[in-house]
């Protein structure tokens, strides 16, 4: 544990944006698997649910969460899997 007060309160704070880094990814992912899941079950929602999936996508990329060339991939990666 550091000393310095400074440090201490970095420390805090990384912890905090830590836990918000962490639910935005999850939220992500869930958002990912609900799209591919009603794709596989041929649902009427597929594009909503896809509509969903990107934006969450492109909100973890603006925030660096992960890489701007994964966003893209994913992305073009779901809509293909929409047009089948």
């Amino acid at each position: 544990m550091p000393n310095i007060d400074s440090a201490i309160k970095r420390v805090r704070t990384s912890e905090k944006a830590n836990l918000q880094n962490n639910a935005q990814k999850s939220a992500m992912r869930s958002a990912i698997k609900k799209f591919e899941a009603a794709v596989a079950e041929g649902a009427e929602n597929s594009e909503e649910l896809l509509k969903a999936a990107v934006k969450s996508i492109d909100s973890a990329a603006s925030k660096n969460l992960i890489h701007q060339n994964k966003a893209s991939r994913d992305i073009s990666r779901l809509t293909k899997k929409l047009a089948k």
